[in-house]
């Protein structure tokens, strides 16, 4: 089978290996398609992500659909329609879910040895309980959008109920979009959007947000939205979101940022007693994502370049570019007849 492997920066290789048989506890995946994300864009162009270098051929990429190609115990048929949770939970720890278990693994991911291989290949070995088969109704394209959906919702869920609220959603990469969506359809009473680009704005209208604002050319309201889900991770956003936020209002930290020291003005975080939540990846909001993208197709348009796997440098590069793409995806090598 077919793998693109990302050996250091700025080197992808397609390469050859074995098609991986499935133990007893495991299916076998043929992906369709896979989505090109933040932690994939660092692994590309940087050769590390954060702290997790690239230190063998790694495989990218977490966000995942296709369908069954072998399940050993004939539960799934040939042919079936998947997606994948791409964790693996560690060791049990009291008052933790399990996603912040000590010692877990995610698709496509540099911080376990040996590493983490992911989606952009012709095949995927999985453990059972990772697979989520999806409804009849569901497109294999559009389920490709589970894992970064299921970010966004977890942070909803950090935030509690939206209904009726005004929320702020600042930055709008493709988890801020998701963001987006998700907020609208849990019922909020309004929805802002912020970037500094007009293509990730206007991408944001489209998927429902009322109000989209060039923050390198308008200041947010103070104290205006009851609920902000920051999603970029940048510091000054960061600062912005403490402000933006009404007293005893909520923050959510949604967008990763680096394991550094930056400067941000907290002053609003005290003097407004707000709830300053982070979140990381997710727990079982895929399934959630799954009945969300089911309900509501328009949530596809985030969806703005679909690539052949051949040409996967360029879904990397057109990734890159904020201002021209939201989500990027690649279709994986099609099965030969």
């Amino acid at each position: 089978m077919r793998a693109a492997f990302i050996d250091a920066k700025e080197t992808l290789v397609v390469r050859e290996v074995d098609i991986p048989q499935p133990g007893p506890a495991q299916v076998r995946v043929r992906i369709d398609y896979v989505g090109i994300c933040g932690s994939d864009l660092h692994y590309y162009f940087e050769g590390a992500n954060g702290a997790f270098v690239v230190r063998e051929p790694l495989v990218p990429s977490h966000e995942v659909s296709g369908r069954i190609d072998l399940d050993p115990t004939g539960e799934w048929a040939p042919g079936t329609p998947v997606t994948v949770h791409p964790a693996t939970f560690g060791t049990p720890t009291a008052d933790l879910d399990p996603h912040l278990w000590p010692g877990g693994a995610y698709l496509g991911s540099a911080s376990t040895w040996p590493h983490t291989q992911g989606g952009l290949a012709e095949h995927l070995l999985v453990a059972r309980e990772m697979v989520r088969v999806l409804p009849a109704s569901l497109p294999v394209r559009r389920a490709v959008l589970a894992e970064p959906l299921a970010v966004a919702l977890h942070g909803l869920r950090k935030a509690g109920d939206v209904a009726g609220r005004r929320v702020l959603v600042t930055g709008s990469g493709p988890i801020g979009l998701l963001a987006v969506a998700a907020a609208v359809a849990a019922g909020a009473a309004e929805v802002t959007a912020t970037d500094v680009l007009e293509g990730p704005l206007e991408r944001a209208r489209m998927l429902g947000a009322a109000h989209a604002v060039d923050v390198s050319r308008e200041q947010l309201t103070e104290s205006a939205y009851d609920v902000v889900l920051e999603c970029s991770g940048v510091a000054p956003s960061i600062s912005a979101a403490l402000r933006a936020a009404r007293p005893g209002g909520t923050v959510v930290q949604v967008g990763m940022v680096p394991d550094e020291a930056r400067p941000v003005n907290i002053a609003p975080f005290i003097s407004k007693e707000l709830r300053y939540f982070g979140t990381f990846r997710f727990l079982d909001e895929i399934d959630r994502a799954i009945a969300l993208l089911d309900a509501v197709p328009e949530i596809e348009r985030v969806i703005t370049h679909e690539i052949a796997a051949d040409d996967a440098v360029r879904a990397f590069t057109v990734a890159k570019d904020s201002q021209a793409s939201g989500k990027v995806i690649v279709a994986v090598w099609p099965a030969e007849d």
